[in-house]
């Protein structure tokens, strides 16, 4: 069964945008491409990724590279208590904290970003982690198997 991962909002600028992490974040999306995970974002990530795309490549390209990345990823929403519980927690950066608690209320696997606020504040029951311990771990778990 396939992992069901959320994507933060900096792993998908570098992948978009070709970034320093451009390399592993392009395994983690192979990764979505053939089936081995599932990858779900939230409409404050895909308003982000858009408004830099867009003051990038302007808007019709960034509107092809996200229209093409939407076919692969779907987009999660929570309802209003959801937002509210994400707004009461010990989280600063209140995108990144309205991120994690809707990925928490579906009930996903994983969460992969770098930011270390996210990194630090995570709860056992949805992990956080980066591309490149995502991969690790999980190339192992696949040697195991």
């Amino acid at each position: 069964m396939a992992f069901r991962v959320c994507i933060g909002e900096d792993i998908l600028l570098d992948f978009t945008l070709k970034r320093a992490r451009y390399a592993v974040v392009r395994k983690l999306i192979e990764w979505v491409l053939s089936g081995r995970i599932q990858a779900f974002i939230t409409p404050a990530v895909l308003q982000a990724v858009s408004k830099r795309l867009s003051e990038v490549y302007g808007a019709d390209q960034a509107r092809a590279v996200l229209l093409a990345l939407l076919a692969e990823v779907q987009v999660i929403d929570a309802g209003h208590e959801v937002v509210v519980n994400a707004l009461h927690s010990k989280m600063g950066n209140m995108p990144a904290a309205l991120c994690y608690y809707t990925a928490l209320h579906h009930k996903l696997d994983y969460y992969i970003t770098a930011e270390g606020e996210l990194l630090k504040a995570a709860i056992p029951v949805l992990p956080v982690c980066t591309p490149e311990e995502f991969l690790a771990e999980n190339e192992k778990e696949a040697r195991k198997g």
